[in-house]
């Protein structure tokens, strides 16, 4: 099926996005979210009007990003290396240009049994500092795209701007664009998910947690070729992301429309999604707040059983063990995986089968395969102008 991506000509004067209209942060108080997301719900009653709110909300995103209308898309020229066996799946690294000289690193994880098609997932991640602990090089990042290569999905985790191989190279990711980029290189990764021979493009799906949650709730917005999500830790009424990633472009604010992060997953409507939260970041009013706006959603369409809600009230930020669970469970129902492959003998999730790979072996880039003399190596030689070719 064809990306649900529309273009529009103009939503607001290009002197209008100016630091007023972005929403950045705890842009409101919890009150205030709550209140604005009663206001929203005034503009619709049923599916249909639903959807024209929705595609608005796109549009405001798109433009926001200034993707809109969507960039040509380049030859990806994907480049391998060093793939590994483990228990039950592979490990294989990889990178692609998501524009001319624009390198997109990552890890891709495939089942070592089974003919497919197979479903595909992707996994982005959240902000992490310890350049040896972070992203996809991360315990629990391997343990969820082993787990899910395991069940039966080829999985992609890939890099955030200015992370893994090309923070190594010099890219920065607190960058003023880095939210434009960010978004296409996650329309990228996907288009190089479906590129992999074998995957099922009816059974695709995304999930991350925090900044990876903002990612798994745009790209769902803006890409209805993703058919399920999991954004974990992130959707909120009043938070709208604290990195310029999330929320440093006017993706929520126009001169005459607002929307949030909860209006903004709730686009996914109705593909299957599951929401995960805590009660020790802003996530924490998911249970009175949010879940209810979009289940209500979900009800217009007649697909209240699509969507799910798994809210850990003693726990805080981050995608662990007691998280991935319930997505492995929602991810086995919605794209047809086999979770047996990864339960233990307390019929719970086992993921002590997961080999942990050190940094060195999961970057794509090293002095015997170095990075090709023609990549980019900072945002600032970066041609901002995506409407160009090269």
């Amino acid at each position: 099926m064809r990306a649900c991506i529309v273009f529009v000509l103009f939503l607001a004067p290009i002197h209008l996005f100016a630091q007023d209209l972005l929403c950045m942060g705890d842009y409101w108080t919890e009150e205030q979210g709550a209140a604005m997301l009663a206001e929203f719900a005034k503009t619709y009653s049923a599916a249909e009007e639903w959807k024209l709110r929705a595609q608005r909300i796109r549009l405001t995103i798109l433009q926001g990003a200034e993707l809109n209308p969507l960039p040509a898309k380049t030859p990806l020229k994907p480049l391998y290396r060093n793939q590994r066996a483990h228990d039950g799946y592979s490990v294989l690294n990889v990178a692609f240009e998501s524009r001319p000289g624009i390198y997109v690193t990552g890890s891709l994880y495939k089942p070592v049994e089974g003919k497919g098609p197979f479903a595909g997932v992707l996994c982005p991640h959240g902000h992490w500092s310890d350049r040896k602990d972070y992203g996809r090089f991360r315990e629990d990042m391997q343990k969820r795209c082993a787990a899910l290569a395991r069940m039966g999905a080829i999985v992609f985790a890939y890099d955030m701007v200015g992370y893994g191989d090309m923070a190594d190279a010099g890219w920065e990711h607190r960058h003023a664009k880095a939210l434009k980029l960010q978004l296409w290189n996650s329309i990228r990764a996907l288009d190089f998910l479906l590129s992999c021979n074998n995957v099922d493009p009816e059974r695709t799906a995304i999930t991350g947690a925090s900044g990876g949650g903002t990612q798994s709730f745009l790209l769902t917005a803006v890409d209805d070729r993703i058919k399920v999500s999991a954004p974990v830790v992130m959707v909120s009424a009043h938070f709208f992301g604290g990195c310029v990633c999330e929320s440093g472009m006017p993706i929520h604010k126009t001169a005459d429309f607002q929307t949030n992060n909860v209006d903004i997953a709730a686009c996914a409507a109705p593909r299957p999604m599951l929401l995960v939260s805590d009660g020790n970041d802003w996530t924490k009013n998911c249970p009175d707040v949010e879940y209810p706006y979009i289940e209500n959603i979900y009800r217009l369409f007649g697909a209240a059983d699509k969507f799910a809600h798994f809210h850990l009230p003693d726990e805080g930020h981050d995608y662990g063990y007691s998280k991935r669970v319930p997505m492995y469970v929602f991810f086995a129902k919605h794209l047809a995986l086999n979770i047996a492959n990864v339960l233990g003998l307390d019929a719970q999730p086992d993921e002590s089968f997961v080999t942990i790979e050190k940094y060195q072996d999961l970057v794509v880039f090293n002095d015997d395969f170095p990075l090709p003399d023609h990549a980019v190596r900072h945002n600032n030689d970066v041609n901002w102008d995506f409407s160009k070719g090269e």
